[in-house]
């Protein structure tokens, strides 16, 4: 035992030693993006924040610039606070700025570095992407499975009916539902299903392990050496745990379609397709299963927070959901429920759907990218092993390009209506642009979750009526507050769910033959 602790010692001075050398060879801190001061060797470990990092990131862009940075022990984090810089670098120059940092807690510890998420820019990265291309990657594909998020969206609406005060864990039984059918082929159980129970606990320990400066060992890699017993070591003990979780949730759900195609029961899916295909490799098998994981882990949180953004808001914005409503017996009437073919004539659903995507950024500091090598931009800069850190809440926020942006108004991308309200100002930029990421790291779900999000807020509006919860005479007043982490969720909040009418209430109860 004290062997180990003189020999993690040495590791320890050896690296304070790295770092000083790196501290007085390598760039000068007047050539890095300007940035709060740092202290000798530590930087700005003092200065990282906690929880809702965007907040102080963005603090520091209004006192610094759009492009700031700060050192943690050597480190370089460069922090775009504008779609301008983020599109320069992320997008016109992601030839050396698509790889990704490696994160020994969430990466190398739990084991997410297999996930399209953090996975190297490398071949395997680009095989990910193309499975995911020919899945879910435009428009068109995602044609094909338009009826299975109606009619998994029509048990959500069944669900809410019954018990409204269960709205956060329907949202999540109805996301998880939607991407296991097109991942897996598989219908989750009505109660408690595992599979469903499975991706929660994975994506919020995803979450927590990947949220920038919450472990020491993200900036201090050896201490991944560090023996299980020894005090503050419980980083690793969790690791072991959250690793067993996620080797679960990739191996289970692929399991389970290798047993449906041996029985001749499994239905169409990503993953049955390429199994019947033909047969794999070990290394094809390996990508298969975890491009699915990543498809079914990435997927199923971040609609969960886009939906709960949007009841949270109608909750909030009762004029928004009035008229949304007004659009929707418009066009579909009341004798049905709207789908996918209405869309493109419900154009303030629409622009109510792209709100919601740029009013609670689902991940406000994305995941960040990693400079593969020296590059300048603007006069500053950015040494090759970098951190880039694009603040997507900033970029969704920023009043130069959002008026009030605080406030929830689909208005803003629509030009009859902001002309009808005596407005000049342009229409404003769709959020798509920033909030999906930028260059060869863009979300590739982002077709998935905008039709998710929009089944779901169509049907919704259709046969509910949102609004402020009263107890005892008193209205509760929701408050618009974030949860930390990678994927951030607006807290829990009280509403008030109804159905609009006895005829709401019949087409909800109505067979599946009716959507």
């Amino acid at each position: 035992m004290a062997l180990d602790i003189l020999i993690l010692l040495d590791i320890c001075v050896a690296s304070l030693g790295l770092l000083f050398l790196r501290r007085i060879f390598g760039p000068k801190p007047s050539q890095l993006p300007p940035g709060p001061k740092g202290l000798p060797l530590i930087g700005n470990v003092l200065d990282m924040p906690t929880e809702k990092e965007w907040e102080t990131f963005s603090q520091w862009g209004d006192a610094f610039g759009d492009i700031c940075s700060v050192t943690v022990l050597g480190q370089p984090l460069i922090i775009l606070n504008s779609a301008k810089v983020a599109v320069d670098l992320l997008d016109k120059r992601s030839s050396i700025y698509s790889d990704r940092p490696v994160l020994q807690m969430g990466g190398e510890l739990v084991g997410w570095k297999n996930t399209l998420v953090l996975l190297p820019y490398s071949d395997r990265f680009k095989r990910y992407r193309r499975l995911f291309h020919n899945l879910i990657g435009s428009q068109a594909t995602m044609r094909q499975y338009f009826p299975a998020e109606e009619l998994e969206t029509k048990k959500f609406l069944r669900r809410v009916l019954a018990e409204p005060e269960e709205l956060q864990a329907h949202v999540r039984k109805t996301a998880g539902a939607v991407v296991l059918r097109i991942s897996h082929g598989y219908e989750v159980q009505e109660h408690k299903d595992p599979f469903v129970t499975l991706a929660n606990a994975a994506t919020e320990q995803f979450s927590l392990a990947t949220s920038t400066g919450q472990f020491m060992v993200d900036c201090i890699p050896v201490l991944r050496h560090v023996p299980d017993w020894m005090p503050g070591a419980d980083f690793k003990r969790k690791a072991k745990q959250w690793a067993g979780t996620l080797v679960e949730l990739v191996e289970q759900p692929h399991n389970f379609v290798k047993q449906q195609i041996i029985a001749g029961t499994a239905r169409t899916s990503f993953t049955s397709s390429l199994l019947e295909s033909k047969q794999l490799t070990e290394e094809e098998e390996f990508d298969l299963k975890w491009s699915a994981a990543s498809l079914y882990s990435g997927a199923a949180d971040t609609t969960v927070s886009a939906i709960y953004s949007f009841f949270l808001a109608m909750t909030l914005y009762p004029d928004v959901a009035r008229k949304a409503q007004a659009e929707i017996d418009a066009v579909v009437g009341n004798d049905r429920l709207p789908t996918f073919a209405d869309r493109e004539l419900l154009p303030y659903v629409d622009a109510l759907v792209k709100e919601v995507f740029r009013w609670n950024v689902v991940t406000p500091l994305a995941v960040p990218h990693r400079a593969t090598q020296d590059d300048f931009y603007d006069g500053y800069f950015i040494p090759k092993g970098s951190l880039l850190i694009p603040n997507l809440w900033k970029l969704t926020h920023d009043p130069r390009v959002y008026h009030n942006p605080m406030e929830f108004k689909p208005e803003r991308y629509l030009p009859d209506a902001l002309v009808a309200e005596g407005l000049g100002r342009q229409v404003e930029p769709h959020p798509r642009e920033t909030c999906f990421g930028f260059g060869r790291r863009i979300c590739p779900g982002m077709h998935l979750a905008d039709a998710s999000v929009f089944v779901s807020c169509v049907m919704s509006l259709a046969v509910f009526d949102i609004g402020k919860c009263v107890e005892n005479g008193m209205v509760i007043e929701p408050v618009n507050d974030r949860t930390s982490g990678t994927i951030s969720h607006p807290k829990p909040f009280k509403c008030s769910i109804k159905p609009r009418s006895p005829r709401a209430i019949a087409l909800i109860q109505s067979s599946d033959e009716h959507l």
